[in-house]
């Protein structure tokens, strides 16, 4: 899936050599389509798939079939009418042989198939358990305390467990023997004599599942393993699992799947879990029943409803262009890319678009995105896409009539109250009229923001040439004139300078060296200075860049190591201490955007090392994260090894399903947590995307638990997943798609 050495240049003139290349081919992406249920006071029991591909649920009131659900747009369960006899049969269990349904009521074992010929009556009013054998006449049947064995319509055995009550029923047909799990036993009754016997006592089972030739056995606390050979449990009891309180086992398209209250997870390879947990996954964390549906789907019932757990090969390119679908349809304001959080339970005929406080920056890390798959594949929809942008961003200057001095976002008029904002000393919310007439313009324009300025107009002044070039120039021309005009700060239209964009070294070096803004204000005001420079050859931006770095620290001030990050002396001011409670995770973003015009537009080649040297003791930091973003950014300076099996696996694993979820994950038996730390690191590993509640690049990816707010707000995929993936697309390291 690699190849060797692949040179690619920049049209920033810098070669980069990578040892490795990823084939873009199909792997395969789970996502989940549920069907939740109307009547919440309905309980149901099992799930099961025809040969058809027909589900059918049973439940409290009759058998339900999921009608209508789609990813993202879930459906319902509604009463199945196909068979209008059914409707009056007291069903006490539902099951599938030789992929038919077959039904138990209170007074027979049924079924639709076979021209309805099944009918076989067993005598047992409350029974409520059956499993068939392996001819379609033959039936193991119980209430909990009987057992009967019909064969041909004919009761041909009768008998009970040893102080135990029968808990469900499973066919060895390799071995021709059913299997018997109690509350405190496991038997198998062998059909070659009818004889029941007990192969393990042990308390506290609460289902099983036969996978090849052994028995899982769950517990309350954790799964123990059976090997009907040796007539014994292999090893120890099994513990280190999501959840150690099992409901349900399955074997299911060859993979070991498990039930809890607390969600389902599935048995990889490598022995660790993928872990389904929320309603990314499920209706409900309860899990009642899993078996197998069509093709590689699974079935996980819960008691809210169904969710099927879908498996589809694509690649990352398909991924990409299922994830610019969901952009373009719901989160393109104005042209600028923004997150929608005005859901009700996750309902997305009920979004609605408003101006956010980073939509300049997440509509920067979209925009350089859609550039880049316009110079990897020429498609003009991802012209147009970046274009749309650019030309919001380019309003936000314009908005203003402050010359080099954009908005935070804007809106029509009379849309957003001006009110006191906390955040920002007393200024109303950063809301005011603009000169230009039925809009309104947000100022509190922020440094992070300016990253995100930067970030796009320089890729598009070096990727692109003629009038967007020229305007590019021309805006980082002014919004870098502006910075110094008005010494190292960013003023707002109160007069003041807004709260966050301070470069002046009063300000920078008035934080002791471990705050991180110390190190992140001077890394980026060099950065845009030397952007500048390399695009205008203006010579005062090189001069003020030396002035800064020499006169004022900020060369120090950069290079100083991350591992010197931490919090302030007792002594420090309140401002300071509260900006170093933890680990900043935006100043990480805020870094490697800016990194692209740091290490490529170094003055001279000794800064460039030095530079170079500081982006790789971050990213090697950042290591732990597996993010795709970080590892490509940190690519660009041409390191040979930048973790590019962890970038890829941070793509395929990122989810498709971009709501935010109630998502818990402290409560898990099989991961290593490690004690209370600075950097906010809760586990030995980071988990994957799609089992953990953080997608965003600023965010803490090893926060383990997200509750509440369930479904209120869809995240866009612009600038989570699109950045990174055509970032490695145009750094060459990840390929076309390959069929």
């Amino acid at each position: 899936m690699k190849k060797l050495l692949l040179l690619i240049a920049l049209s920033t003139e810098v070669l980069y050599a990578q040892t490795s290349v990823y084939q873009d081919v199909p792997y395969v992406q789970d996502y989940s389509v549920k069907h939740y249920l109307k009547d919440t006071t309905t309980v149901l029991s099992k799930v099961v798939a025809d040969r058809n591909g027909a589900i059918q649920i049973l439940s409290s009131k009759g058998l339900l079939q999921p009608s209508g659900g789609q990813f993202q747009y879930p459906g319902t369960l509604e009463p199945v009418r196909a068979y209008r006899p059914m409707a009056d049969k007291k069903l006490a269990s539902l099951g599938i042989h030789q992929n038919q349904f077959v039904y138990l009521d209170d007074q027979t074992v049924l079924s639709n198939a076979w021209a309805g010929k099944l009918l076989a009556r067993h005598g047992l009013p409350k029974a409520r358990i059956f499993c068939p054998g392996t001819d379609r006449f033959a039936y193991l049947v119980s209430d909990g305390s009987t057992l009967k064995l019909l064969q041909d319509s004919t009761v041909v055995w009768t008998g009970k467990l040893t102080n135990d009550k029968v808990k469900d029923i499973l066919f060895d047909e390799a071995k021709n023997q059913f299997w018997i799990l109690g509350d405190q036993s496991l038997s198998l009754l062998s059909l070659s004599d009818n004889r029941l016997r007990m192969a393990l006592r042990q308390p506290g089972l609460t289902c099983f599942a036969l996978v090849k030739n052994e028995l899982y056995l769950g517990t309350r606390d954790g799964y123990l393993v059976f090997d009907p050979v040796q007539n014994k449990t292999v090893g120890s009891i099994q513990k280190r699992l999501p959840v150690t309180n099992l409901t349900t086992i399955a074997y299911v398209h060859g993979n070991i799947w498990f039930g809890s209250n607390l969600g389902a997870f599935m048995l990889r390879p490598d022995g660790k879990f993928n872990y389904y947990y929320g309603e990314r996954w499920v209706p409900g964390n309860r899990i009642i029943h899993i078996s197998e549906g069509e093709g590689k789907t699974v079935l996980i019932l819960t008691n809210k409803g169904l969710g099927e757990i879908q498996f589809r090969e694509m690649t990352l390119n398909d991924k990409a262009l299922m994830y610019e679908k969901q952009v373009r349809q719901r989160h393109i304001r104005y042209g600028f890319n923004c997150d929608v959080s005005t859901l009700k339970n996750g309902d997305l005929s009920t979004f609605e678009m408003g101006q956010r406080d980073s939509d300049n920056l997440w509509t920067a890390m979209y925009l350089v995105s859609q550039l880049y798959r316009y110079k990897v594949t020429g498609d003009p929809e991802a012209l147009q896409n970046w274009l749309e942008s650019f030309e919001a961003m380019e309003r936000l200057f314009t908005i203003t009539s402050m010359p080099g001095y954009f908005a935070r976002g804007f809106e029509r008029k009379g849309y957003f109250k001006f009110k006191p904002e906390k955040w920002d000393g007393g200024l109303t919310n950063g809301w005011t009229h603009a000169k230009e007439g039925n809009w309104d313009w947000r100022g509190t324009t922020s440094s992070d923001q300016t990253v995100g300025q930067f970030f796009a107009l320089t890729q598009i002044a070096g990727l692109t040439e003629g009038e967007t070039r020229k305007r590019a120039i021309d805006l980082i021309d002014k919004l870098m004139t502006n910075i110094i005009n008005n010494n190292w700060y960013l003023i707002d239209f109160d007069g003041k300078p807004t709260l966050w964009a301070k470069w002046h070294p009063d300000y920078v070096n008035g934080f002791p060296t471990m705050v991180g803004d110390r190190k992140i204000n001077s890394s980026n005001i060099i950065a845009f200075l030397q952007a500048a420079y390399h695009f205008t050859k203006k010579p005062v931006y090189k001069e003020k860049a030396y002035e800064l770095m020499e006169k004022h620290g900020y060369l120090e001030n950069l290079m100083r190591p991350m591992g010197e990050i931490g919090k302030t002396p007792p002594n420090a001011t309140e401002w300071a201490k509260m900006l170093s409670k933890e680990w900043n995770h935006s100043d990480d973003e805020m870094y490697f955007l800016a990194y692209w015009c740091l290490y490529p537009y170094a003055f001279d080649k000794e800064l460039q090392a030095k530079f170079g040297a500081t982006i790789r003791e971050h990213w090697e930091f950042e290591r732990p994260e597996k993010n795709s973003l970080w590892n490509l950014c940190y690519a660009m300076t041409g390191a040979k090894t930048f973790d590019l099996d962890e970038t890829v696996w941070h793509l395929q694993e990122f989810p498709l399903d971009m709501i935010e979820w109630s998502v818990m994950n402290s409560h898990r038996k099989d991961l290593d947590f490690v004690p209370e730390n600075f950097r906010e690191q809760t586990t030995t590993l980071v988990l994957p995307p799609d089992e953990r509640p953080e997608l965003k690049h600023n965010r803490n990816l090893f926060k383990l638990d997200r509750p509440g707010h369930n479904g209120m707000s869809e995240l866009s995929a612009g600038d989570s997943f699109l950045l990174p993936y055509w970032m490695g697309r145009y750094l060459g390291v990840i390929s076309a798609p390959v069929k």
